[in-house]
């Protein structure tokens, strides 16, 4: 696991730059099933910020990528409310840490040994099948893992799924699984698509894309609109679990109910294995490494599960994992190419990114040019250099990234690399930021920064402006219709219907155009959180924006704020609050905001002000489903009271409030001994304070 930085300051701003980027990777991997990072880049991402919040957990908060898993439910589907939620697994790289989730789990189950039992972790989407007598009635994606998409239509149309059970079956049940697509068949599909595009090219039409492998193409073809799209589809499925049974019993251990799921008509992989030992299982993992690339499908490591299933409710979950079961991740594919070139990209804040410009190289079959090197510092702690024979990783077949160089193939004309003295895009000289050990282009006008701004002031997160994305803020910037965000709220149906690109070729304003107009109209309701989050301001990434708005209540007090004033905000420091002060300063951003209002932009935070302090220095977390208000609500009400929320159960928690249909965080509470309150009891703590609890003890 990554160190944790040094100071609370500096792993405050990591943590939110990794949950930012994490968010946006769960939004890429899970809603567009189109990622944009390898599993293995992502894991990395994740466990620096689970040693983050491990070294400082004051920093957790309540949609950190650590405490949920995957993202919500698209609009697109009916949502379902999972009984249990689908959890992530925690991933073992190395035999060490393998050995190490092992100790654990027989500690906590008060064993010398357990036994396990190890399947294939196929790549592909996870899934909830609900089945009453005998007979399925709803199929959901795992989503946040408390909600998913109702896809049942869609899968209803895969034949691996059976539509009636066979044999001795609970009255109603739920199973779990993955949704995946063979090789063989992503391969002809992939193969269709582009035959179709030539017939689609000599027609004049624009060619469909072809998917980038299978996963994807399994995700996407489940979440179609159309269910007759997805019976179009080779899609298969494996059932790996039992998730909840009513009018039944299960099997005691995870090995009979691979068998009882067989026995009953569903997919279950043959390949799984019980072992009594964690060195068979270890075994078992080493075989499967050395196999993966003669299947059929696609696998990313082995599961491997605590073979008695009475244990695993015992053995609890931490976070958004449960500690009966691990994944053991295969090494990412790696290969060695040349490194031609060292580019540098200018971001929305100026700073700039290098990137490497390759031989191309085939990479877990694909073909890779370009790959990160995430910055300077790292380019200098690798050591590597321009004409370097460089190790090139790409795992989960997406972005790549420059390992380390192949230093004994080196031939002196090696040149090291040194960041450009002028931005690339404007010509400006670049400067320094010594707190960011960062290069950045100090022209606020530079063309390359305004249009990655644009880009960010849409963004979901921001402002959620639909058909703003990096194309269309390329051409509205060349066009010159759009030189600063405020821009954006002036441009209207006549002034797109000018540009050749928003006409459809009857003369009539296209559907990306209207999308647009649309987007941006709405985006007039955002919240202060996301309006001050999408300007971009230098250090201010959305929990800074979130202090901020719950603080000051507008925009127009941020502003007006000193850096004195704004690190009287709890969590805000002085890098940061120096940082927006001059950001405010500056003539041509007042001129933005004030016209960003003039628009119609004037957000007020609605935040929670605390009327009363009888639950004062009291931390308290509710869970479940309360009768007679919503969690937000309840949550609210504690605050009004001057009490504070947590997002998870800890020693210092003074109460866990319990309603219907509570998880794992009833089952931490037992295990600290943090006092439990049912709705009644809650409602005494809210109408009498803190004596409630002084009361019971």
């Amino acid at each position: 696991m990554a160190a944790a930085p040094e100071t609370q300051y500096d792993a405050r701003l990591r943590s939110e730059e990794l949950r930012s980027q994490l968010n946006y990777h769960n939004y890429r991997y899970y809603e567009l099933d189109d990622p944009e990072v390898s599993d293995a880049e992502y894991d990395e991402l994740l466990n620096e910020l689970r040693a983050i919040e491990a070294a400082y957990p004051e920093l957790i908060t309540p949609d950190s990528p650590t405490q949920k898993v995957g993202a919500a439910p698209a609009p697109t589907f009916s949502v379902v409310a999972h009984r249990l939620p689908l959890l992530s697994l925690g991933n073992a790289f190395s035999a060490e840490e393998l050995a190490a989730w092992y100790r654990r789990a027989t500690q906590l189950a008060g064993r010398e040994q357990l036994a396990l039992v190890s399947e294939p972790k196929i790549d592909g989407l996870a899934m909830a099948l609900v089945y009453e007598e005998g007979r399925f009635v709803q199929g959901a994606t795992r989503g946040d893992g408390v909600h998913g998409e109702n896809v049942t239509a869609n899968l209803r149309t895969i034949a691996d799924i059976p539509k009636e059970l066979r044999g001795d079956y609970p009255r109603r049940f739920e199973v779990r699984g993955e949704v995946y697509m063979r090789k063989s068949g992503f391969e002809a599909m992939n193969a269709a698509i582009g035959e179709a595009n030539l017939e689609r090219e000599r027609e004049g039409r624009k060619p469909l894309a072809l998917y980038a492998n299978p996963r994807n193409a399994a995700a996407g073809s489940v979440r179609q609109k159309d269910p007759d799209i997805t019976a179009g589809r080779p899609l298969a499925m494996f059932v790996y679990q039992v998730g909840w049974v009513e009018g039944g019993t299960r099997p005691a251990s995870q090995h009979e109910t691979l068998q009882w799921l067989a026995a009953m008509g569903f997919p279950v992989n043959p390949e799984a294995r019980q072992h009594a030992t964690l060195e068979e299982a270890a075994e078992r993992i080493a075989w499967w490494g050395r196999q993966r690339e003669q299947l059929d499908y696609d696998i990313d490591g082995t599961v491997i599960k605590v073979d008695e299933v009475n244990l695993w409710e015992g053995l609890g979950v931490v976070g958004r994992e449960p500690r009966w079961a691990t994944a053991y991740k295969f090494p990412p594919q790696q290969r060695t190419t040349k490194l031609r070139e060292i580019a540098v990209n200018v971001g929305r804040t100026g700073v700039l990114t290098p990137f490497a410009v390759l031989e191309p190289v085939v990479v877990g079959g694909a073909t890779v040019s370009l790959a990160t090197l995430h910055n300077e510092g790292d380019i200098q702690r690798k050591d590597i250099r321009v004409g370097d024979t460089v190790i090139v990783q790409r795992a989960g077949e997406v972005i790549p990234q420059v390992v380390a160089p192949v230093v004994s193939l080196r031939t002196g004309e090696e040149r090291e690399f040194a960041m450009p003295g002028a931005c690339p895009s404007c010509g400006t000289a670049v400067a320094r930021d010594p707190e960011m050990a960062a290069t950045y282009c100090p022209n606020l006008e530079c063309p390359a920064q305004l249009m990655r701004l644009l880009e960010h002031f849409a963004g979901r997160a921001s402002m959620d402006i639909e058909g703003l994305g990096e194309r269309t803020a390329a051409l509205l910037y060349a066009r010159g219709l759009v030189r600063n965000v405020a821009d954006v709220y002036e441009l209207t149906a006549e002034r797109l219907a000018a540009i050749p690109d928003f006409v459809t070729k009857g003369g009539r304003l296209s559907k990306t155009a209207e999308n647009l107009l649309t987007g941006i109209e709405k985006s007039k309701g955002r919240p202060l959180a996301n309006v001050l989050f999408a300007l971009g301001i230098r250090h201010v990434g959305f929990e800074t924006a979130r202090l901020l708005a719950e603080h000051f209540g507008s925009l127009e007090g941020i502003m007006a704020a000193s850096a004195e004033e704004l690190q009287e905000v709890e969590g805000i420091g002085p890098v940061v609050a120096t940082s927006i002060a001059a950001w405010s300063g500056r003539e041509e951003n007042r001129a933005v905001v004030e016209r960003l209002r003039a628009a119609g932009i004037d957000p007020r935070q609605q935040g929670v002000i605390a009327t009363d302090d009888r639950l004062a220095g009291l931390t308290i977390v509710v869970t479940g489903r309360l009768e007679t208000m919503s969690r937000s609500e309840a949550e609210d009400r504690v605050r009004e009271l001057g009490g504070k929320v947590g997002s998870g159960v800890s020693k210092g928690t003074s109460a866990l409030v319990v309603g219907a249909d509570a998880g794992s965080k009833l089952t931490k509470a037992q295990q600290l001994g943090v006092r439990t309150l049912d709705e009644e009891a809650f409602a005494r703590l809210l109408a009498e304070g803190r004596g409630v609890l002084e009361d019971a003890g």
